[in-house]
């Protein structure tokens, strides 16, 4: 890395960057919606610490790990809670503060509010009250594990966000069923306690062949991000001991045996109607699957289409 990031020459272009910035239009009576980093203290922009600096309060998800943040720049702005829990309440007196011509910053634990994270009810009510929203975009988890993927590209850039999938195993199935079933990558969170049961799933869902991007610890000191075959997923997990620790973001590609010609083949649906007349959709799908080659998931969606229809 270049050592003259830390010369009198850099600090002297950081200061006339952030006189910039707080010379920026920061009107009163508004809401800013603040993304902080999702590990790396150094993450957190110049916009978005003049933010926090300049705000009479900070609603924070955890007041206690946001203090962590703002002691770290140097924030002494007072800090009130807004998490799921008192949402609505927070959302009331963060509209009273407005009303008072008081500039509020919202912030989750980590990366963007609203986002998979508390903070849209607070946004939504605020915005039917008539007052200002402004986002502050900055660290995510989700772009920083497609950045790191390789998954999408320029001329097909789509993905899904998923969220965190149902903690049950027969509704995370039926979750991972509709999700993986998109013509585009897949983004997920999962918590490391139910990582194990999340890979056995998705390959119960895709089948072995289907390709998982995991990004862990993202930003951290142990950032790791591997691509391979559902197959490999448990052997993969086994490996480290480490692997079962920290943030998880999975990336489930899109599918890439999938043939136009195989999806007009009536044949399929031939076979797909005789075993259903004896097997529940999940079982036709798997036998389908093995004569055909056919992705599974795909073949679940394509017996359920056919189910309905004959009902």
């Amino acid at each position: 890395m270049n050592q003259n990031v830390s010369s009198p020459a850099a600090g002297d272009a950081w200061s006339r960057v952030a006189e910039r910035v707080a010379g920026q239009h920061w009107p009163a009576s508004t809401l800013y919606v603040v993304a902080t980093p999702i590990g790396n203290l150094g993450d957190l922009g110049l916009r978005a610490w003049h933010a926090l600096q300049g705000a009479d309060v900070i609603a924070a998800e955890d007041t206690r790990a946001s203090r962590t943040l703002l002691d770290a720049w140097g924030v002494s702005t007072p800090l009130m809670a807004a998490h799921r829990h008192n949402e609505a309440a927070a959302a009331q007196a963060i509209c009273e503060r407005l009303a008072q011509g008081q500039r509020v910053a919202l912030v989750s634990d980590a990366g963007a509010p609203a986002v998979s994270d508390p903070g849209a009810r607070v946004v939504r009510a605020v915005r039917a009250a008539g007052y200002a929203v402004v986002p502050v975009p900055g660290p995510s988890a989700v772009i920083a594990a497609l950045m790191g993927s390789g998954v999408t590209t320029d001329e097909n850039p789509a993905y899904a966000f998923a969220g965190f999938p149902p903690s049950k195993a027969v509704a995370r199935q039926r979750w991972l069923r509709q999700w993986c079933a998109l013509p585009a990558p897949v983004v997920m969170f999962e918590s490391p306690h139910r990582l194990s049961a999340a890979f056995a799933d998705l390959l119960e869902v895709c089948g072995p062949d289907r390709q998982l991007t995991v990004a862990r610890e993202l930003t951290k000191r142990f950032e790791e991000i591997a691509t391979f075959p559902l197959g490999e997923s448990a052997a993969w997990l086994a490996a480290d001991s480490h692997r079962e620790q920290g943030e998880f973001v999975l990336i489930v590609h899109a599918r890439e045996d999938e043939q136009a010609d195989d999806d007009a083949d009536p044949r399929i649906d031939v076979l797909l109607d005789a075993l259903l007349e004896s097997m529940s959709v999940r079982d036709a799908a798997r036998v389908a699957a093995k004569v055909t080659g056919q992705a599974r998931d795909v073949l679940y969606n394509r017996a359920l289409t056919r189910k309905k229809a004959a009902e």
